[in-house]
């Protein structure tokens, strides 16, 4: 009543003398932004009327959720016209009917760039492409049927006898790179930990965890550590085979009998090393619940910190040196461009890894030189090369849901910053070109688009989900702005163009659809699997064959077309046809990405997205 004051824990109200005004009863929600009327005077205020905006249209006629019944005088004046009347609207509710159920189940046509791929399908093939790389004793149950033992007496070179047998052939070749690998799985990890619950409910986690295991065991392998402090006794052993080999020999791994060098370096080989860094502290996370093993990846991952950054007796690229020295034969292959952006994707994850804040402030600390040591063609572009613009999206990741304030603001808003940079060059076509049937082009010479095209796609989907966590709409971009359903149907345009929605009606990961390549430079894939030993000799048989491989490569991205969207499929031009670990890592991180989250979450604040919002924080405290 007015003048009478609410008592204690009442619903706060506006006094208004009811004879004067009109009364009714507001509430507000933020996402309305404006008042909306109240059923009664709980959860809300009592208002004037005067105090309400003025409305064209009153509350009371605005059309109500139920259905209402209003009672009219119906003369009948004719049965004859009635019972016509009556036969023709039910013809015609027949005829509505009959349309919207044949609309609903005839075959419908895709629409370019449509949600119209089997994404489970196209994932289990991805990964099933890292079976077929396998090195080492090769598991009886693996799904791939044409591989078997290989590499059995790796590390047994000269006067050098140690155990580096297992990991992962980078590609078509017979060769073990420590740097691409250990890329590989730091990017298979955060899928994982970003994406467990679909992985779980496609009932593909154990299978990605087993690959990412296969590569952890082996890089737990690739380095020795003496008791000495000095940052030049550790041992990093960089790459096993080497190129000469490789390029006069056409062999099945299974049937290799040529020697295989490997190559050692120290802990100025800082690229490899901030990698591998990062791919041990990633995957611990991906083994949490397995305490013994992850405990093991993130003391190795300590230990080579230490080696790298706090033993600083100057820092090299292992993969940018001569051939006769560290890693030299990688420069054919992954010519390491710099290692401040390996350092800092290290301490990033170490950081996630363990909570120890040193790392972040190490990160945060080097971001801003990461950024000037930055080749400006790598700009924007996530890959085995440049981890600067993935480093970005994790500390943003941070900012947003677990900002840990001074003092590391002014990293965390340039990283976000840079974020927004990245998602706008994805959709604006201002910075990188795009083909004719819609790849975007993210690489200088415009060589295997694809691992590009799959990392952005991976990117700008995580991006858009982290917004949708934050319930954001979109991205600003200057004076333009982009929702979250552009940056979606971007992400999407990418990875449907690789399984088929391109120029060539042609699906670039083997064995999905009706059409892909069939002549994949891949040595494995092009040799019988016939249980008959086949020389270098006779293998140029089938290197020069121009039939399709007899064993078909499942789930193999290969490079890719060119700029104008052609594609050869011949065994003899690999930069159309080889396959890389790396680039399918890049894949089956989007595949999850895009994938249709579980219809029933188990992460109750992660609105239905099947990610795990504040997992990646599990060994995260804010400093108080």
């Amino acid at each position: 009543m007015p003048g009478q004051s609410n008592p204690p824990g009442s619903p706060t109200h506006i006094s208004v003398d009811v004879e004067m005004y009109s009364v009714r009863y507001v509430h507000t929600i933020s996402e309305a932004g404006r008042l909306l009327p109240s059923a009664t005077k709980w959860n809300s205020i009592q208002v004037g009327f005067n105090m309400v905006p003025e409305s064209s249209t009153p509350y009371d006629s605005l059309p109500s959720r139920y259905s209402k019944s209003f009672d009219y005088q119906l003369v009948i004046t004719n049965r004859k016209y009635f019972k016509s009347f009556v036969y023709t609207s039910a013809s015609i509710l027949f005829l509505i009917l009959l349309l919207v159920l044949l609309v609903h189940f005839l075959p419908h046509k895709h629409h370019h760039h449509g949600h119209s791929k089997n994404l489970t399908l196209a994932l289990n093939q991805a990964l099933t492409f890292f079976d077929a790389q396998k090195s080492g004793s090769y598991p009886s149950n693996s799904p791939v049927k044409f591989r078997g033992n290989s590499g059995m007496q790796d590390g047994i070179f000269n006067n050098t006898h140690t155990d580096v047998v297992g990991g992962f052939y980078d590609s078509g070749n017979n060769i073990k790179f420590s740097f691409p690998t250990a890329y590989t799985i730091t990017l298979l990890s955060w899928s994982v930990i970003e994406y467990h619950e679909k992985y779980a409910d496609i009932g593909e986690l154990e299978h990605v965890k087993d690959i990412i295991k296969w590569g952890t065991d082996y890089l737990l392998k690739l380095f020795v550590s003496p008791n000495s402090t000095s940052a030049n006794s550790l041992i990093l052993f960089s790459q096993v085979g080497n190129t000469d080999n490789e390029t006069n020999c056409w062999q099945r791994p299974e049937d290799m009998s040529y020697e295989r060098p490997i190559y050692m370096c120290n802990s100025k080989a800082t690229d490899i090393l901030g990698e591998i860094i990062a791919a041990l502290s990633a995957a611990s996370i991906v083994f949490k619940q397995e305490n013994v093993y992850s405990g093991e990846l993130i003391k190795a991952a300590e230990k080579l910190y230490d080696f790298t950054i706090k033993n600083d007796t100057g820092h090299e690229q292992g993969t940018y040196t001569e051939v006769s020295a560290c890693g030299g034969e990688a420069r054919k292959f992954y010519n390491s461009t710099g290692y401040i952006d390996e350092l800092v994707w290290g301490g990033t994850w170490l950081f996630f890894a363990t909570g120890n804040n040193s790392y972040l402030e190490y990160a945060t600390e080097k971001f801003e030189a990461a950024e000037d040591e930055e080749a400006i063609s790598d700009t924007g572009i996530f890959y085995w090369n440049n981890k600067l613009t993935a480093t970005a999206v994790l500390l943003t990741r941070l900012r947003f849901f677990r900002d840990l304030g001074y003092p590391y603001e002014s990293a965390m808003g340039s990283s976000s910053n840079r974020t927004d940079q990245l998602i706008c060059s994805y959709l604006s076509d201002e910075i990188f070109n795009k083909t004719e049937g819609g790849l975007i082009l993210q690489s200088h010479d415009n060589g295997e688009p694809l691992e590009y095209a799959a990392t952005a796609s991976f990117l700008s989907k995580l991006y858009s989900d982290y917004l949708d966590l934050l319930r954001r709409s979109g991205v600003s971009c200057g004076g333009d702005g982009f929702s979250l359903k552009m940056l979606r149907s971007f992400s999407m345009s990418q990875v449907n163009y690789i399984l088929g929605d391109n120029p060539m009606k042609m699906s670039y990961m083997v064995g999905f659809g009706e059409k892909y390549p069939t002549q994949v430079h891949h040595r494995s894939a092009s040799i019988p699997w016939d249980n008959r030993h086949y020389s270098c000799a006779e293998g140029d048989r089938w290197l020069y064959s121009t039939e399709p491989n007899p064993n078909v490569l499942l789930g193999a991205l290969v490079a890719g077309p060119d700029e104008f969207d052609k594609f050869s499929d011949e065994r003899g031009k690999p930069w159309f046809t080889e396959p890389s670990i790396a680039s399918n890592a890049g894949l089956v991180a989007a595949l999850v990405a895009l994938h249709e989250p579980p219809r029933k979450s188990s992460n109750s604040t992660a609105f239905n997205l099947g990610m795990d919002q504040m997992g990646i924080f599990d060994n995260i405290h804010l400093i108080t």
